[in-house]
C-alpha cells in the first residue's frame, strides 16, 4: 500500500484550505467584535456616537469576507461552475 502524504492529496489539500479560510473569518470577526466594542466604550465615554462609521465601513468588508468564503469559495458555486465546465467538455467529447 502506498502513503499518499497529507499535502499530496488534492482532496485534504482543498479541505486544509477551506477550513484555513473558514477560521480566518471567525479570527477576522473576533477582531472586529473586540476593536468595536473597545471603540462604542470610547464613543460613549466622550458623549459623541462616532464609532458607529467605523463598524459600518469595517462591517461591510466583514461581510463580504464572508460571502467569498462561505458562499462562492466554500459554498459550492466553484464546484458547480467546475462541474458545469467537466459536463460541457465531456459532451463535446473534449479531453485535456
Amino acid at each position: 500500500m502506498h502513503y499518499i502524504h497529507p499535502t499530496q492529496d488534492p482532496m485534504e489539500r482543498l479541505a486544509r484550505k477551506r477550513a484555513g479560510a473558514k477560521l480566518g473569518w471567525y479570527m477576522h470577526a473576533g477582531v472586529y467584535l473586540l476593536v468595536n466594542l473597545l471603540l462604542i466604550t470610547l464613543s460613549a465615554a466622550s458623549g459623541r456616537h462616532w464609532a458607529v462609521y467605523p463598524a459600518l465601513g469595517w462591517g461591510i468588508g466583514l461581510v463580504v469576507h464572508g460571502a467569498v468564503v462561505f458562499l462562492i469559495a466554500g459554498g459550492g458555486l466553484h464546484e458547480r461552475m467546475v462541474q458545469a465546465e467537466r459536463d460541457r467538455l465531456a459532451q463535446q467529447g473534449q479531453r485535456p
